[in-house]
């Protein structure tokens, strides 16, 4: 699933577009949505399609550009009479493509971490809100790092807003921000220097990074290279999985944190059966939460297109409620009142090979609380 040349008018498949980037600031990450979908797509084709029709793809690279995404969105609405999208994984790109979406009535399956803070009729949400992520984060850290924290991150509304969330977190909590420092994408590496002598001269008791891509790389890296390491500050992160430790290497992340509803070390027999297929077809490539979630997001939908026969906004929307995954990280649901997915949350701590150990999970999976109506660190405490 590459080409960039739409199928025929009337093919007798379930045509569906797939918007994620091979290249630019982001590539890395949207490689792993884009290789989960295609793992996804091809086991369902396998085993006959979806009421006898094969899911039909049509797949461009936006290149890591809101501007990209906004237009090959439109694209695919339009010029290629698509209804179903799985793509964006940045929020400023999601919402470049948000428009066109609602006013073609289309549906946008979404599967990254976000800031929460957002719901559209149009748009299934299956990776973690604040909720499901930061929070437990923010009470880990106090916990087991320290309370003195220090914030990096890109300039989007992202990290803006999920370092907002986790200020008020920690500072209600008496805990300390010692700087919030934004660097824009693609930034210079000037830019990530002066923010590493900046670490050094606070000395916090650990860092926050929202940093992505290929910029977390040029982050992770110099941090190491200069004598930081996780035993005295451990980076904490949303968004550096598998995936981006390989490309950083090991060694370097070795100690540093991330929080996300899966790793490729748990162990139960969907997860199992998952990395088979996954390594069968990419080799040697790690998955992360993002293949993970894409994979989950195109068996959800194909479940619903299962109940109705029909690419119809509404319907789907409504068959999407009622269907359940059995899936690598566990069972899976999305919530009727924010389109949200239930999830469960799990911190892991990067190890020597690169993978990561589970040190906290969830009991149970957590409904989706995108608007934080019940927001504060008390209900999220881990024990």
């Amino acid at each position: 699933m590459t080409s960039s040349t739409p199928t025929a008018p009337h093919s007798s498949g379930w045509r569906v577009g797939v918007l994620y980037s091979r290249t630019g600031v982001s590539g890395i990450t949207e490689s792993q949505h884009f290789f989960g979908t295609v793992l996804a797509i091809e086991e369902i084709n396998a085993l006959g399609g979806v009421l006898g029709r094969a899911l039909d793809p049509i797949a461009y690279d936006p290149r890591s550009d809101a501007d990209e995404y906004r237009r090959l969105a439109g694209r695919l609405l339009l010029d290629d009479e698509i209804n179903v999208i799985f793509g964006a994984c940045t929020s400023h790109c999601r919402k470049a493509m948000l428009p066109a979406v609602e006013r073609t009535n289309a549906l946008l399956w979404y599967a990254s971490v976000y800031e929460g803070f957002e719901y559209s009729p149009n748009v299934i949400y299956t990776g973690a809100s604040p909720n499901q992520s930061s929070m437990q984060l923010a009470a880990y850290l106090m916990q087991h790092c320290g309370k003195r924290i220090f914030l990096v991150g890109a300039d989007y509304i992202y990290p803006r807003e999920t370092n907002r969330i986790l200020r008020e977190a920690v500072e209600d909590h008496g805990g300390e921000i010692l700087d919030e420092i934004y660097l824009p994408l693609g930034c210079a590496d000037s830019d990530i220097h002066e923010v590493i002598r900046d670490i050094q001269a606070r000395d916090p008791d650990v860092v926050f990074s929202t940093q992505i891509g290929s910029d977390a790389l040029r982050f992770y890296r110099r941090f190491h290279d200069v004598g930081l390491h996780a035993r005295n500050i451990p980076i904490a992160s949303l968004t550096v999985t598998e995936s981006e430790v390989r490309e950083i290497g090991a060694e370097v992340c070795t100690g540093h944190i991330t929080a996300a509803p899966y790793f490729n070390t748990l162990q139960n027999p969907r997860n199992d059966y998952f990395l088979q297929r996954w390594h069968a077809r990419f080799g040697d490539r790690p998955a992360s939460v993002y293949a993970e979630a894409s994979y989950n997001q195109v068996h959800l939908f194909a479940r619903a297109l299962q109940r109705v026969g029909s690419l119809d906004t509404r319907k789907l929307v409504q068959a999407a409620h009622g269907v359940t995954l059995d899936s690598p990280e566990g069972p899976l649901s999305i919530l009727a009142e924010n389109n949200h997915c239930v999830l469960t949350p799990r911190i892991g701590v990067c190890r020597p090979d690169g993978r990561f150990d589970v040190v906290w999970q969830s009991a149970e999976p957590v409904k989706p609380d995108p608007y934080l109506t019940t927001f504060g660190l008390d209900e999220f405490w881990l024990r």
